[in-house]
């Protein structure tokens, strides 16, 4: 919507029952115009000639309705409500209207009770409004009941014949105000002022734009069946509608015939899209040779304590789980992620571990308890062998290689282990296959995927120790400080 200069609504308090006002184009306060439907109808997407005040707030909304079928529209619309003590007068903004350049002619709607137009009446009577003003007080028929009748607002009952609407008519009309003969003729005497400013020249219509697009309420677009209420879940890996669950959009019965292996299956829910056989193969290798390391290592301790502790399946899994780390088969992304960024910046293996040294920072994938330079790990040579016989390309595998050979002049415990050529083969597995963009494997490593592997290989191991501690169905060990006596 277009802006309007407003400082001056920051002066002015409206009234205690008011439903509000609108500067069209611009903005609205409280309920007035209704709805957006409403809005658009009455034009009061776009600033118009015509400066608007009423008592009554439901009224207010016909006569937006009724200005815009007969002239170019509302510059602004105020309802200042019906109470005996309102926050403002109709004169108020009537003499508020005459300062604003782009308000040519005003319309004003008042009601019986009270003596506010009066006020309007004395502004006209001394000059101090200059523009056209075309008025109505409602509540002519008062005057068929026998009684005195309250009206709606506290401020609709006449207390006297200068209270009543045909004598504030009357004084308007003897004023100066153009004031119809009766409420039916409120739109005409509108139509007439404003064709008569535009025949002489003092005003210009506002031309007509086309209102801005708004947004069809949601819950409308529901009930017609235009849109769904939005989903909080959404899945894209799989599909459990239709005849057979898919994976990845492949059939169940497609995998099985195919006699797709659990590496296939993988690359469908992890990566969406079927990698070659020799990719899925690789994920294969890594599962089974990442499966158990013994049962001293804290993931396997963890879950043999828990199940001799008398604990199900599921809390002796979660227990040897929870340990995966740095420290414990969680080092497979950030051995992918160091490697990476060193090859691709161009460091040398010197650059590159001295630059870790520098930061504090030990080298992911490198160095074990155990394995030597002269006693390598096995897996890690089963791995590097598979790689060198079936990857197009092992760049990233190479150069860990590379580092390795810089760390064991080091010391002879520095040797590449199996989450770094995991790590460095994976890196290759993505970047070879042709299969994935550079911000996808960069995401595939930021996210966690390779650690994944890891977790999802060891939860085979742990499984089986739990199984293998129930199976003997020892009661969980008494440790040694159970046996002190305590005394005071």
């Amino acid at each position: 919507m277009q802006r309007q200069t407003i400082s001056y609504l920051s002066q002015v308090v409206i009234g205690p029952a008011t439903v509000g006002g609108i500067q069209a184009g611009a903005f609205k306060i409280g309920d007035t115009a209704g709805t957006i439907d409403n809005i658009i109808q009455c034009k009061l997407y776009r600033p118009g000639s015509v400066g608007f005040v009423s008592k009554s707030g439901g009224m207010s909304n016909e006569l937006y309705n009724t200005i815009a079928r007969v002239t170019d529209g509302i510059y602004e619309g105020i309802a200042i409500g019906g109470d005996v003590f309102p926050g403002s007068t109709l004169s108020d903004h009537v003499l508020r209207f005459n300062n604003i350049p782009q308000v040519k002619m005003v319309v004003v709607l008042g009601e019986l009770g009270g003596q506010d137009e009066y006020s309007l009446v004395e502004a006209l009577k001394q000059g101090k409004i200059n523009k056209p003003v075309v008025a109505w007080v409602s509540g002519t028929c008062a005057t068929l009941f026998k009684s005195e009748v309250q009206f709606g607002h506290a401020g609709a009952k006449s207390g006297g014949e200068m209270e009543s609407a045909q004598a504030k008519n009357q004084a308007l009309r003897d004023a100066g105000a153009v004031v119809p003969t009766s409420y039916e003729a409120f739109e005409g005497a509108i139509k007439d002022t404003f064709e008569k400013l535009v025949e002489t020249g003092k005003t210009t219509p506002v031309k007509e734009v086309s209102p801005p697009q708004i947004p069809e309420d949601l819950s409308t677009a529901i009930k017609s069946g235009k849109v769904r209420a939005p989903t909080h879940i959404i899945s894209t890996i799989s599909d459990d509608r239709g005849e057979e669950p898919c994976y990845a959009g492949v059939p169940m019965s497609s995998i099985v015939e195919q006699g797709l292996g659990v590496g296939d299956v993988i690359s469908l829910l992890w990566f969406k899209r079927s990698l070659p056989r020799y990719c899925t193969r690789f994920i294969e290798i890594c599962v089974m040779l990442c499966a158990d390391h013994g049962p001293c290592v804290s993931g396997a301790h963890n879950s043999i304590v828990t199940a001799r502790a008398g604990k199900d399946l599921v809390s002796c899994l979660v227990s040897g789980l929870l340990t995966i780390g740095p420290r414990f088969g969680g080092a497979i992304d950030d051995a992918a992620r160091y490697f990476k960024d060193a090859y691709d910046k161009g460091l040398t293996p010197y650059e590159f571990v001295e630059s870790m040294k520098k930061k504090g920072i030990r080298v992911p994938g490198i160095g074990h308890r155990i394995k030597r330079g002269d006693n390598r790990d096995k897996r890690v040579e089963l791995l590097q062998l598979y790689a060198r016989e079936n990857f197009p390309s092992v760049k990233y595998m190479e150069y860990a290689v590379q580092v390795e050979t810089y760390t064991l002049s080091k010391a002879n415990n520095l040797v590449l282990n199996v989450d770094g050529a995991i790590g460095s083969l994976f890196l290759d597995l993505l970047a070879g296959s042709g299969m994935f963009t550079k911000p996808e494997i960069d995401e595939i490593v930021e996210i966690g995927y390779l650690n994944g592997l890891f977790v999802l290989a060891r939860s085979i191991g742990l499984i089986g120790h739990t199984f293998d501690q129930k199976r003997l169905k020892q009661p969980l060990y008494r440790h040694p400080w159970e046996d002190v006596l305590y005394t005071k």
